[in-house]
């Protein structure tokens, strides 16, 4: 009698505990189900907003959906400001200023640009050069590139040999002693203000024309 008691009692215990488990189950499918439901559907969402960007009602794009399992993006290097073929001049400086509007004339292929030593882009020139503002009022620098600039004589005739014949044809000049060269280029320089005059800012605020080929041209533009 016990015996069967005991016997219907666990049967009905089994027979509830089979049941929880089935319901428990059944729950956990229908969550996976409904959480597979709802992801297909967001990224459904997101790929057609990004579909849907030629007519600018797009917020995001494929390349900015990322997910918890996706590999960290690389860093991209950030470029350098810095640019080759750049000539570091006396802006305030008449016959400076001829100099630069001949070379301007003359590069038909626009191969070299210009800065005025007196604005702030000019610094970070310097500072790879490894000089400061009065070296270059002594004599222009001229940037040929990474580890590469030249000043004085030398500096005219590199910029010489980035233009069209028959002007290129002056860099055959450097086989003469950089002494001899520097000594007139030197002996010019001191006595320009006297002979062509200065201005109180750069010149070429006065021609406009002309800071398309000037790596300082938004500063110039916003300080006018």
């Amino acid at each position: 009698m016990y015996v069967k008691a005991l016997s219907i009692a666990m049967t009905k215990m089994v027979m509830i505990m089979l049941r929880r488990e089935a319901w428990r189950t059944a729950s956990t499918t229908s969550y996976a189900i409904k959480r597979s439901v709802f992801s297909s559907s967001l990224l459904r969402s997101f790929y057609s907003s990004s579909n849907s960007s030629e007519t600018g009602d797009a917020h995001f794009s494929n390349e900015s959906l990322l997910f918890a399992d996706s590999p960290p993006q690389p860093k991209m290097a950030i470029p350098s400001i810095l640019q080759p073929r750049v000539v570091i001049y006396d802006g305030v400086c008449h016959l400076c200023h001829s100099g630069v509007k001949w070379v301007i004339k003359v590069d038909k292929h626009r191969k070299i640009k210009f800065c005025c030593l007196q604005s702030k882009t000019a610094e970070p020139y310097l500072r790879l050069c490894g000089v400061d503002r009065e070296d270059v009022l002594r004599r222009f620098l001229f940037i040929e590139g990474p580890g590469l600039y030249h000043q004085a004589s030398t500096a005219a005739l590199k910029v010489a040999s980035y233009l069209p014949l028959p002007y290129s044809a002056l860099s055959a000049l450097l086989i003469i002693p950089t002494p001899l060269r520097d000594a007139m280029y030197d002996y010019i320089a001191k006595r320009r203000y006297d002979w062509f005059g200065k201005e109180e800012d750069c010149i070429v605020l006065q021609e406009q024309e002309m800071l398309e080929r000037f790596v300082d041209r938004e500063e110039m533009i916003n300080k006018n």
